[in-house]
């Protein structure tokens, strides 16, 4: 067919309906241990210090921490909510005894969790036909983080030893992982 003829382009044989999700993305917080992971959390909007204190601290991450026992230890990132002064001075983590892994600035990212939130992605985009809107991602999200295998999980974790001692040896420069 060619594009000049006369409503040709419209015509009902040329004309193919699709039902396409825009984009858009969704923020989700969750935590990972031997033992437990705590519920994928929907962050709405941005996250702040204190929302994160009251929102997924509290709520989520003291409960698990201290379910898991005295030895256990958060390990976050240097995002400016997990370090902010609301949260530093948070008196529930001072009460709890809950240990903070430290981490420099500009360090190499080695938490196991960035290669479970892979993992998540993976499992999402083996779903055909893609979401059909933010909910539906939303939805699937949280049912691929609840059967993520805890043996894959484990595995994670117990490499955690491992990645910090390749980190070192490349002086902080690129790793396998």
């Amino acid at each position: 067919m060619v594009a000049s003829e006369c409503g040709g382009r419209f015509a009902e044989g040329a004309v193919l309906e699709r039902q396409r999700f825009g984009g858009g993305s969704v923020m989700v917080w969750g935590g990972i241990s031997t033992r437990l992971r705590t519920p994928l959390y929907h962050v709405v909007g941005n996250l702040t210090g204190v929302r994160y204190q009251n929102e997924i601290l509290q709520p989520l991450v003291v409960p698990a921490l201290q379910a898991i026992g005295p030895h256990a230890i958060l390990q976050d990132d240097n995002a400016p909510p997990y370090r902010s002064a609301a949260v530093s001075t948070f008196t529930i983590i001072q009460q709890a005894r809950v240990n903070r892994m430290l981490w420099p600035a500009n360090s190499p990212d080695l938490n196991p969790i960035e290669h479970m939130w892979d993992e998540l992605c993976r499992r999402v985009q083996q779903h055909h036909p893609p979401p059909a809107n933010l909910g539906q991602l939303l939805q699937w999200l949280q049912q691929e983080w609840n059967g993520v295998p805890r043996a894959f999980i484990c595995n994670l974790i117990h490499s955690m030893r491992q990645r910090c001692v390749e980190c070192l040896a490349h002086n902080g420069g690129h790793t396998r992982y």
